[in-house]
């Protein structure tokens, strides 16, 4: 055993010269363009690359029996917390003679490598992997998705892997799944923000949301949430009511969050009337819109004009214990002033000063009423004109 712990520490330090995992794979990857990648695209820092001491490297080796498994080695690397003794043990073992590292090994391997804080050795197993180096796992290959699209700069090289796992037979029972879609779309709809920037990345929601379709593959309600959360950004009110109607067909029931992108992009878009419908259809079920939602509401409204809707919304987020930011409160008092109803207004601003629940503090309650103060001057001789109505 002696013996055997020598040779090991010798292969080791050999290795380390190679310094195998260091060995840059970019140039043979499909996903590059050719173009030298910036340093501002490196998302986390790299912790400095320690080498383990001789003596506690033998030490594991020992442990591991002669003609041990990739499960053994698997198990190994996942018990020990040093990231760098792990890597050393998977990378002494691929030099070991008729040893071949399984999908097991590969997947503990990348989990010390990135929760270790290790993202170039992560790198470079994940393009080991989408070179065929191991034979095909779908847990591996979600987690090499899930650790590309959580670096931007890799956001490519999950597509790769992505198309890896469609041009795999359905025999090899690796095709994309649930999980797989989830971890796309997420990284997708975290870059959709406002049109018509976020078209590109609207036309990608609408590809994966087809191939799924044509797969089979049965979405969740996270997973349709995305979906509506991107057409919902973007202000494409029917694509997304299209798939919040279709989400009995998946067995999924809407829940806060798919009404509130609904709702909110209802009311951006100037759909003042539907968005009040599914607007109370949300509260009938029991559902509390997020601040966002209802400040959306709140100020769409005050906008047209509708005053005791409005009041009737910002009356129930503060009981919904939702705080209202300053523009919400300003925007309803404001529109208020303009239209006439002056003494509406300061009626208002002292209710919600008064109130138990959610009341306003001073500081916000003074810059309130010196802007009442304000704009109500121009208007005190004016006749109150009718209310505005939405045409929606």
């Amino acid at each position: 055993m002696a013996l055997l712990a020598a040779a090991a520490a010798a292969a080791r330090r050999f290795s380390r010269r190679l310094r195998l995992l260091s060995i840059p794979h970019h140039l043979s990857s499909s996903s590059t363009s050719g173009e030298p990648e910036s340093p501002s695209d490196v998302v986390e820092p790299e912790s400095p690359v320690r080498a383990p001491p001789d003596e506690q490297f033998a030490a594991w080796v020992s442990r591991l029996r002669p003609g041990f498994t990739a499960g053994d080695l698997a198990e190994a690397i996942s018990s020990e917390r040093d990231p760098d003794l792990a890597l050393a043990l998977f990378r002494w073992a691929a030099l070991r003679p008729g040893f071949r590292h399984a999908p097991a090994s590969y997947l503990a391997a990348l989990d010390a490598a990135s929760s270790g804080r290790r993202p170039t050795a992560a790198e470079n197993l994940v393009y080991d992997v989408l070179a065929g180096a191991c034979s095909p796992d779908l847990r591996l290959f979600n987690a090499c998705l899930r650790f590309c699209c959580a670096r931007r700069r890799l956001f490519p090289l999950a597509f790769d892997m992505f198309n890896k796992m469609r041009s795999l037979p359905v025999s090899a029972a690796c095709r994309p799944d649930v999980e797989t879609y989830t971890l796309l779309l997420t990284s997708v709809v975290r870059r959709v923000r406002r049109p018509p920037a976020s078209i590109v990345y609207l036309h990608a929601v609408r590809s994966l949301s087809r191939q799924m379709k044509a797969s089979g593959v049965v979405p969740d309600t996270f997973l349709l949430n995305l979906i509506i959360k991107a057409y919902a950004r973007c202000l494409e009110i029917d694509d997304a009511l299209k798939v919040f109607r279709e989400m009995p067909l998946y067995g999924c029931e809407p829940n806060e969050f798919t009404y509130g992108y609904i709702v909110k992009a209802m009311f951006q878009k100037g759909r003042t009337d539907k968005g009040m419908v599914y607007f109370r259809e949300a509260r009938e079920k029991g559902f509390v819109p997020t601040g966002g939602v209802y400040m959306t509401a709140v100020s769409a409204l005050a906008l047209e004009w509708r005053f005791e809707e409005s009041r009737n919304v910002l009356i129930d987020m503060l009981d919904c214990k939702r705080k209202p930011d300053m523009i919400t409160y300003r925007t309803l008092m404001e529109e208020m002033c303009r239209a006439g109803r002056v003494e509406e207004a300061f009626k208002l601003l002292e209710e919600l000063k008064e109130r138990k629940r959610g009341p306003l503090d001073q500081r916000m309650y003074s810059e309130l009423l010196g802007g009442l103060h304000w704009i109500s001057q121009p208007h005190q001789d004016r006749l109150p004109p009718c209310d505005k109505r939405s045409d929606d």
